[in-house]
């Protein structure tokens, strides 16, 4: 197990110095990461309102209970049936609690909708700044390979004037291609 861990730490190394020598890379990564957020604070917002909109059910349909046995102890008080309206008093306070608790539950739901719809601001805003950031660096490390990359003759000056007839190379080629003309030219006389 020695020999993986110390592979794991080299490979580890190796990766933080190359990030650390392509920032852009590390930036891109970076996005990736807040991106990967991003999604998976929506699908908790998701989740959340999902189990919002039960609550809602849940405390729409306890009311309807409420309701119902309020009016069945009135029944039972007016029919003078106490008993039966102790129970459905009871049974109505039940509901209640039943009902409160729900309302507690959605109420902590919008606090948690909430503070993960800032929290989604938040990651947009510095993923924005990560993705400028990234590009700002591509561009310095494109431009800086560019300027790794350029040969010598494009990049620097040179003593001489290709259009100079002073020229040694220039020189060495109009000889040569005037030798070439003269052979021609006694090729062509001799046909």
């Amino acid at each position: 197990m020695g020999l993986f861990d110390d592979f794991s730490k080299l490979l580890e190394t190796k990766l933080e110095e190359f990030l650390r020598s392509n920032p852009h890379l590390e930036l891109q990564a970076i996005e990736e990461q807040l991106k990967e957020q991003e999604e998976d604070t929506l699908r908790l917002i998701l989740e959340i309102q999902k189990q919002e909109k039960q609550l809602q059910a849940e405390i729409l349909s306890a009311a309807q209970e409420i309701q119902r046995w309020n009016d069945r102890a009135n029944k039972a008080k007016a029919a003078n049936r106490l008993d039966l309206a102790q129970a459905a008093q009871e049974r109505q306070a039940a509901l209640l609690r039943q009902g409160n608790q729900r309302w507690g539950q959605m109420q902590g739901c919008k606090e948690r909708i909430e503070k993960a719809k800032e929290l989604y601001r938040q990651i947009q805003v510095r993923r924005k700044e990560v993705r400028a950031s990234a590009a700002e660096a591509a561009t310095r490390a494109t431009t800086k390979t560019e300027q790794n990359w350029d040969t010598k003759g494009w990049n620097q000056t040179s003593n001489y004037s290709s259009f100079n007839a002073a020229d040694p190379l220039e020189q060495k080629f109009q000889h040569w291609e005037a030798d070439e003309e003269l052979d021609r030219m006694k090729r062509n006389i001799g046909k």
